[in-house]
């Protein structure tokens, strides 16, 4: 792999954390009611407010409509995209964020987190946190994780692996989203 390649890819990853957190405050502006000032300092080192400010909102896939009901994690093998559902809250859809299957992809249909692992080593050999696993079909483990070093795997045709990677903050996000039993819905 060319340097070139190894750039482009920390460049893509970068892009997705800012739009991630574009995301994500844009959502926490909503939640608290419209937009937020933003504070600025004059010469004199006073606070002063400043006009309510836009961020633009990154490009989300729509919710699939076959998503199903309640509570659940959707994942999109199609577009390689989650979203945390929680019809209880407003918006319902709590954070959606792409992430990076690996080379076996699960049957669409319903599952339900049956374990969950702080850290441990990848398929990759990469250090993970924030395993979910929701599925084993044919002898591969199908889960959500998060590299420890923000890396995605190399798919290796290989291999048969079941891990979908995230990034830490998402990671993170799906972890404190679903606890054992929760639904995952996984859709075409």
């Amino acid at each position: 792999m060319g340097p070139g390649v190894v750039v482009t890819g920390l460049t893509l990853g970068a892009l997705a954390m800012v739009s991630l957190l574009a995301f994500q405050a844009n959502g926490a502006q909503d939640r608290a009611g419209g937009i937020r000032p933003t504070a600025t300092t004059t010469e004199t080192g006073t606070a002063t407010a400043a006009a309510p400010s836009a961020s633009a909102t990154p490009t989300v896939p729509p919710l699939p409509a076959t998503s199903g009901t309640g509570t659940r994690v959707v994942y999109s093998v199609g577009s390689h995209y989650v979203w945390l559902v929680d019809p209880k809250k407003n918006p319902q859809v709590a954070a959606a964020f792409s992430v990076t299957p690996g080379s076996v992809e699960p049957t669409p249909g319903s599952y339900a987190v049956y374990s969950r692992t702080q850290t441990t080593t990848g398929t990759d050999g990469k250090q993970i946190e924030h395993v979910v696993r929701f599925a084993q079909q044919n002898g591969v483990v199908f889960g959500f994780s998060a590299a420890v070093d923000g890396a995605t795997p190399t798919t290796d045709p290989t291999a048969k692996t079941g891990g979908i990677r995230s990034g830490r903050a998402e990671g993170q996000l799906l972890w404190d989203f679903a606890p054992k039993e929760t639904k995952v819905v996984v859709v075409a």
